[in-house]
């Protein structure tokens, strides 16, 4: 691995205020321990699936998934981007990959079991992935070969009806606002992907265990709605984003499992007794900013870094109110389809206008923004598409918008302390402090 220059300064660690984030993180640790011995160990049947997958039909399975997006964020949290980055562009890959999607494949192509994260990955049942942009297709199909696996790919077409308020109706006309025909193709895919995993398993799948786990998901969910709706009222935030992603985003890889219903409540509370006490995530908030983008997996710190300085509090991200309008929907008893609803739009309504720019201006009128500051991975053109866009609708609504050229999984180009007063100061130029 390269030698950083002696400038540079590393991610930071974030504080924690919350007696269960820290709970979240252990039983993350305890189940990362758990799925390695599964998998790598004991040999049993498992899937690499993106984040915008049917999860669901694996857990009612029985199946372990490593997702995609957690690889990469777990490879890059053990400062392993650079090194693996470096092994793609030795290997002709170009240097400007998308680096989110491709850093698993990228620690596969190293071959290395001696720096990779469990000495690497063997070989899965199956690769699954939406063929959301166009670097997919050709990542999940390599990194299949690699595995001496299969891939398998879920289409994502576009839809006709575009509604910017799609957020407000979601939970119980999902058929209306993600289209009919696009909900059939998912389930028929999901149905597809069921055979395949059934014959290649021998595990079976229940429909009326996914209807029961669709319903503790909304439950969980519900949990963490309401904590999302109460934090974007509260003055002072109760609790910035450094925590509120790690207790969202860790039961959500669990979710509707007993444990994450049950962390969710206990997250849920914790916020309520910060409020109810007056607590603020900084001793004397002024500033309340919005972040647009993955979290800076390798830099957790970089949250709270201009609380206690400038009171500027990050009090929103996606993951936290992306529970309410995207993960909670009315099963009416098809949960085949209320799940599709579900999966056949993930990645749209977070990056592609008008989805994106209408729920985002909303959100920052709710939570009463300051400004904002946006992550523009510059490889990452899915990131890009609706970003600027949304940036501009911002702005329009009043809230200054700061642009980072930044990736959340490659630490190459990030510097802790230059990157901070980048922030601050964007704030001072635009009045804020």
């Amino acid at each position: 691995m390269s030698a950083e220059p002696t400038t540079k300064t590393s991610g930071q660690r974030s504080r924690k205020d919350l007696a269960c984030t820290a709970a979240a993180s252990a039983y993350q640790k305890q189940f990362g321990a758990d799925l390695k011995r599964r998998v790598v160990d004991e040999g049993e049947p498992f899937a690499i699936v993106q984040a915008d997958t049917p999860h669901e039909i694996f857990h009612v399975m029985g199946i372990p998934i490593i997702t995609n997006q957690w690889w990469s964020a777990y490879i890059s949290a053990k400062q392993l981007s650079n090194h693996y980055f470096e092994v793609m562009a030795q290997a002709g890959y170009p240097k400007n990959s998308c680096k989110y999607c491709s850093l698993g494949l990228a620690c596969t192509l190293a071959n290395d079991p001696k720096t990779a994260p469990w000495g690497g990955l063997p070989k899965p049942t199956v690769l699954v992935a939406r063929m959301t942009c166009d670097c997919i297709q050709h990542v999940f199909g390599q990194w299949a070969d690699a595995l001496g696996s299969e891939f398998f790919p879920m289409e994502a077409p576009a839809w006709e009806h575009k509604d910017p308020r799609w957020f407000a109706h979601s939970k119980d006309q999902w058929e209306q606002v993600y289209d009919a025909d696009r909900i059939a193709l998912a389930v028929s895919e999901m149905r597809d992907l069921i055979t395949l995993l059934e014959n290649r398993t021998g595990r079976k799948f229940d429909e009326a265990k996914l209807h029961y786990l669709m319903e503790r998901i909304n439950e969980q969910e519900g949990y963490i709605w309401e904590a999302a709706q109460a934090i974007g009222t509260a003055r002072p935030c109760p609790v910035s984003i450094a925590e509120q992603m790690p207790n969202t985003m860790i039961p959500q890889w669990h979710r509707g499992s007993d444990w994450a219903v049950g962390h969710a409540r206990r997250f849920r509370d914790e916020v309520m007794e910060r409020i109810a006490a007056g607590e603020g995530s900084a001793t004397n908030e002024k500033i309340r900013l919005m972040w647009i983008g993955a979290g800076v997996w390798h830099d957790p710190g970089f949250y709270q870094a201009l609380e206690e300085r400038m009171g500027a509090v990050f009090v929103w991200s996606m993951y936290m109110p992306f529970a309410g309008p995207q993960y909670i929907r009315e099963v009416q008893g098809r949960p085949m389809e209320a799940l599709a609803s579900r999966i056949c739009s993930m990645n749209e309504v977070l990056h592609l206008p008008p989805w994106m720019n209408g729920w985002m201006t909303s959100e920052a009128e709710r939570c009463g923004i300051d400004a904002c500051v946006v992550l523009l991975p510059p490889e990452n053109r899915l990131s890009q598409s609706g970003t600027k866009i949304t940036a501009e609708a911002l702005e329009k609504a009043g809230v200054p918008v700061l642009m980072i050229d930044a990736d959340m999984v490659d630490a190459a180009n990030w510097d802790h302390d230059r990157m901070v007063g980048m922030v601050a100061e964007f704030l001072q130029k635009r009045g804020l402090a």
